[in-house]
């Protein structure tokens, strides 16, 4: 650093300080801890000990000046010397096995990584073996810099925490121009700006031609009749981006490549809130000419013109001003109990009964706009057919639930009977109502099944709001009373019954990590991953009736009727017709990939070709029009290790099915990533890291996981994973994400950057 930025350091540690320590002006090990915002205390203790270097119990301003600027100011032996004094507990001048154990064990804590004692001795085998050159028994500080040689990026900025206090304040970034204002921005929103552009546009058009045809009338005539002619318009228009089965239809034409299908729903928004505001603007004209024309009169008050019926004044029998305010108020109403603060805070049915209303307000616009049935006959019709096909296909669609599995951090996993008419695409959704839960309610999930699938359709579905606690809650009851299922039902269930009794459902994945079970039609039955990998007790004899008690607390066999409607396309039908498809998932969010990896396995088992004669196989280049890929790079990002139980079990098995049918090849590269994991530069987790490396290195296998991809540590740096991905050269590259808006706000920017093209799910 820089004499200036030194010196704004300095600033900067004697400020926190100053917060930290007590009156005394000395910092004791629990305002230590605290400002060093560890999970354990084993570290605080380690790091406390050796920045209070005159042993007095407490930390003065000039210890932890010492010791912060050896760190910070430090040449790469310093903080060496540093780390190796962490982990030399005892003060020997010498690591020996079982004081790295400590330190490990800790070091998995740290990063909230829970692995049986057995696990942790092979990574402290592991890490010891490799630094012990000398075989004596015991880590030196040369053999322990010679071991780190070895990981370059640990030493790239290695820290002790990630507490803001130890670190300088970061340099005030420059004034950039806006992106929005950028030529990678308009290039990747090309069509919702021209949507939008156009939408506008049509607008303005609309209400001065309108505006101008009825000028000699007064100014507040002429803005009142060019808001309604508007209002013509976007109260048709308002239903067109909820016509999800005509939008699927267009997904599969040339015109998806033009109009902003993904943002059907925003775009359905933006047309309430634009209706609203036109509205409030066409209801305010016209009070103001009332008023006007109440004091020409002089005989009507104001109060007269609005809630009496006067013929002329428009609408059916002159009853423009009271349809008009009727109207008014609904369109508040509908808005209001359509924020996410209704809708996400157990109230779903207000915003379900509120928004039927629209029937009301179509119905009360055609009694006060003469002409809105002109501008609403097609989408109008096209609005009615939907909801009469949607009907038709509930009523005829009751379907059953034949499998449930509650997986970890509140997810349930729902097997469904397939319709034998129900064909989708990899990625899409349904909605789906359950009586059980509610009578009302319809949610839509993501089908995590391929379309391969015959037999079942898969649902993951997260626990996050009132219905779907309810529904981990009704599963989670020791037993439910369970009808007579019906004949497909109780066959299929039958079926599944006898298949995993004969076949022992279960083939192990590794002798500790998680476990792959298949069906005989090639599906990857996912099941909660086992650190032992053994089944559960009573397994072997499954009955085929009512809810089996036999598989355990997590799963059971059930007949619970449901009913579903769609499929609906997402924007995830695009990525078959990508050359570089980048798929990334967090949390839950991995639900459309893991339908579309499936899919992607299914057809690379159809390209597989082997010789006859010498039962030599190869890998066909695909010639499936509909799948142009060169190359997926999956992308999953977990908060902590148990969310990866979810689907470890698909992900071992596209592994097994990569590394049979194209060997050494890197068509499907996976990337994990565990947030609450320390990072490698950091101290209290090189260690850690480096022993996961080298036994995943040995062993061929991630011990998190049990997958032969490492598990990366924090978060992604999209700068180098997208640079990396950018400097293959595989093709035009897409980017498709599903989950939280915060994190796809950062991914979208850095497409933006590399000039890729990003798709985020939205229903």
């Amino acid at each position: 650093m820089s004499a200036a930025e030194d010196a704004a350091w300095l600033r900067w540690v004697r400020k926190q300080f100053g917060s930290i320590a007590g009156q005394d002006r000395e910092i004791a090990l629990e305002e230590f801890k605290t400002a060093l915002q560890v999970k354990e205390s084993f570290f605080a203790e380690r790091f406390f000990a050796l920045f209070d270097s005159d042993g007095s119990g407490t930390i003065s301003l000039e210890e932890l000046l010492r010791a912060l600027s050896l760190l910070v100011h430090g040449n790469e032996t310093d903080k060496l010397r540093f780390l190796f004094q962490v982990y030399d507990v005892d003060g020997s001048g010498s690591i020996d096995p079982d004081e790295l154990r400590v330190v490990l064990r800790w070091c998995l804590r740290e990063s909230a990584i829970a692995l049986p004692e057995e696990r942790l001795g092979d990574l402290t085998l592991a890490l010891f073996e490799a630094a012990d050159k000398d075989h004596s028994g015991s880590i030196t500080f040369e053999e322990l810099r010679e071991e780190l040689e070895g990981f370059p990026e640990v030493m790239e900025n290695l820290t002790i925490s990630a507490a803001s206090w130890l670190k300088p304040p970061p340099p005030a970034e420059r004034s950039r121009r806006p992106r929005y204002l950028t030529r990678a921005y308009w290039h990747n929103h090309r069509s919702q700006l021209a949507f939008l552009g156009g939408y506008a546009g049509l607008n303005l058009l609309l209400f001065a031609l309108a505006a101008l045809r009825h000028a000699g009338l007064g100014g507040w005539v002429a803005v009142a009749r060019g808001c309604g002619q508007c209002l013509n318009f976007n109260c048709a228009f308002l239903a067109v981006p909820m016509l999800r089965r005509c939008l699927t239809w267009l997904r599969a034409t040339p015109i998806a490549k033009v109009l902003p299908l993904d943002q059907h729903v925003v775009f359905h928004q933006l047309v309430g809130y634009v209706v609203l505001a036109l509205a409030a603007v066409h209801t305010g004209a016209h009070v103001a000419n009332f008023s006007r024309l109440a004091r020409q009169d002089g005989r009507h008050a104001l109060a007269e013109y609005l809630l009496s019926a006067r013929p002329g004044v428009g609408g059916l029998g002159g009853t423009a001003s009271q349809t008009g305010l009727a109207l008014q108020g609904l369109l508040a109403a509908m808005l209001a109990f359509s924020s996410p603060c209704v809708r996400r805070s157990g109230h779903f049915e207000v915003f379900y009964w509120t928004h039927l209303s629209y029937i009301s307000v179509w119905t009360l616009l055609i009694l006060h706009g003469p002409h809105f049935w002109k501008w609403f006959a097609v989408p109008g019709c096209l609005f009615v057919l939907e909801k009469v096909a949607g009907l038709a296909w509930r009523r005829a669609g009751g379907l059953r639930i034949v499998e449930v599995n509650l997986l970890p951090s509140k997810v349930t996993h729902l097997v469904i009977e397939r319709p034998r008419v129900f064909h989708y695409k990899p990625g899409d959704y349904v909605y789906l109502n359950i009586p059980a839960i509610a009578t009302y309610e319809w949610h839509p999930f993501t089908i995590s099944s391929a379309p391969e699938q015959q037999e079942t359709l898969w649902l993951h579905i997260r626990s996050l709001g009132q219905w779907t606690n309810k529904l981990y809650e009704y599963f989670q009851q020791p037993e439910s009373p369970s009808p007579e299922p019906k004949p497909l039902s109780r066959s299929l269930r039958e079926k599944r019954g006898r298949r995993w009794a004969q076949e022992g459902l279960c083939s192990r994945a590794s002798s500790e990590g998680g476990f792959v079970a298949t069906g005989g039609d090639g599906a990857v039955q996912l099941m909660s991953y086992k650190a032992t990998g053994a089944a559960a007790p009573g397994e072997e004899d499954l009955p085929a009736e009512g809810v089996s008690t036999g598989l355990g607390e997590t799963r059971r066999l059930c007949s619970i009727k449901c009913y579903i409607d769609g499929p609906y396309g997402t924007p995830t039908r695009r990525i078959f017709t990508s050359e570089h498809a980048v798929l990334i998932g967090a949390g839950i969010g991995i639900t459309p990939f893991a339908s579309i990896l499936q899919s992607i396995m299914y057809r690379y088992r159809r390209r597989k070709q082997s010789c006859p004669s010498c039962h030599y196989s190869w890998c066909e280049d695909l010639q499936d029009e509909e799948m142009t890929l060169r190359k997926v790079d999956f992308i999953w990002i977990n908060r902590d290790q148990k969310h990866f139980e979810w689907f470890v079990s698909l992900l071992t098995k596209l592994e097994m099915e990569q590394a049979e049918q194209e060997p050494g090849g890197r068509f499907l590269e996976m990337h994990m990533y565990m947030t609450s994991a320390l990072s490698k530069n950091d101290m209290k987790a090189i260690g850690l890291q480096m022993a996961l490396d080298l036994l995943a290195a040995k062993e061929q296998r991630d011990s998190i996981t049990g997958l032969r991809t490492r598990t990366q540590p924090g978060r992604p740096d999209w700068s180098k994973v997208f640079g990396k991905v950018a400097e293959e050269k595989r093709g035009k590259v897409q980017v498709f994400f599903c989950g939280s808006p915060a994190l796809a706000k950062v991914i979208r920017a850095h497409c933006e950057r590399f000039g890729f093209r990003f798709f985020k799910e939205n229903f």
